[in-house]
């Protein structure tokens, strides 16, 4: 057993959140750190996300030299996400002198987000270990000056995805034929997508944030089930719908997201892109279906609807593959205190 400083967010509809408790769940003691508490307002945030959060580092620092003067010393800093968190900050949680750990399931060292990880960037070198998701991170992080870089897949969370034991307990207003749940982004283009997939009589359900400024809004909103989804309400839309798809973040230089993971485990049917990644987790058309494009995908959808046992055969394998792929929470955390073992023996298996 092991204790712990997990810096992260605390919201526990997150991901970060979902680490924390999946390493709690491994026998730790976590000390819960969420450096967005120091935003007394929300309001600046997007200023402080185009500028690398560097006009925050002197609260961030004395954020930090607060958890040195009242946090008895842990065994290990986990920091998840770390945008805030830039050199001198990291300078000053190493006088616990215990290895730092930085997990990052986004694209840093890309060019989508703008200078939003400018002070990550930065502070890469100070830590003991970088874990990233994507190849190309990996190589651009050692660039940067990262001592050891692990690449992982992303992961679903073991309690928070669970499937609906019931089917019939699922609400009814989160039952559909094909449904997508993410945000609207500008460039993107998923709006056209979706509504080449309406041309070919699809039909879709979208669930996410941000549609209303679609220029194609007008066409989608007959399609809109509502806002951001968490929770329970999560798990409802993707096991409720018979197929869910996929889709990548272009910008993000994506092979695979968290919802190739958490859509089978939670007793969805993944319909997604068709890559590497996405091959190498599921074979296709066994326990998953991919596509390249929007008629692609229309038509794979026409087939799946039509044919209630091959749609059922290919759920119940995807569910099966991905519990057999060790890619829970749990999973990818113990793997990345493996790693840490070889750089110290106070992290346990």
């Amino acid at each position: 057993m092991a204790n712990i400083i997990y810096i992260g967010d605390s919201n526990l509809n997150s991901t970060a959140a979902h680490r924390a408790k999946s390493l709690e769940r491994l026998g730790h003691v976590i000390i819960q750190k969420d450096p967005y508490e120091i935003f007394t307002s929300r309001r600046f945030e997007f200023i402080h996300f185009r500028t690398g959060y560097f006009f925050m580092q002197n609260r961030i620092n004395q954020w930090a030299k607060d958890i040195i003067h009242t946090v008895q010393k842990p065994d290990l800093i986990w920091v998840d996400g770390g945008e805030l968190l830039g050199p001198q900050c990291l300078k000053i949680l190493k006088t616990f002198n215990i290895p730092i750990v930085l997990y990052n399931i986004d694209d840093p060292t890309g060019k989508r987000d703008g200078r939003k990880f400018d002070s990550l960037i930065k502070a890469l070198p100070y830590y003991d270990q970088v874990v990233v998701v994507r190849e190309e991170t990996e190589r651009e992080c050692i660039k940067l000056g990262a001592k050891r870089v692990l690449r992982v897949l992303r992961s679903y969370d073991e309690v928070s995805h669970q499937p609906y034991i019931q089917v019939a307990d699922i609400p009814a207003r989160f039952k559909s034929e094909v449904v997508f749940i993410g945000t609207w982004m500008r460039h993107e283009k998923r709006d056209e997508f979706f509504l080449e997939l309406m041309k070919y009589n699809i039909p879709i359900r979208i669930w996410g944030d941000r549609w209303q400024k679609s220029p194609y809004w007008n066409s989608l909103k007959f399609v809109y089930g509502g806002g951001s989804l968490s929770g329970r309400d999560y798990v409802a839309a993707m096991q409720g719908a018979k197929i869910c798809l996929g889709l990548l973040s272009k910008g993000n230089r994506d092979l695979h997201t968290t919802r190739s993971l958490e859509i089978p485990y939670a007793g969805g049917l993944l319909c997604a892109e068709r890559t590497t990644e996405h091959l190498e987790m599921y074979t296709e058309g066994v326990e998953a279906v991919f596509w390249a494009d929007a008629k692609e995908c229309a038509a794979v959808c026409s087939e799946l609807l039509s044919n209630d046992a091959r749609r059922e055969s290919i759920r119940q394998a995807g569910m099966q593959r991905v519990r057999s792929n060790s890619v829970g929470n749990e999973d990818i955390c113990q793997s990345i205190l493996d790693e840490m073992n070889k750089l110290t023996e106070l992290i346990t298996s």
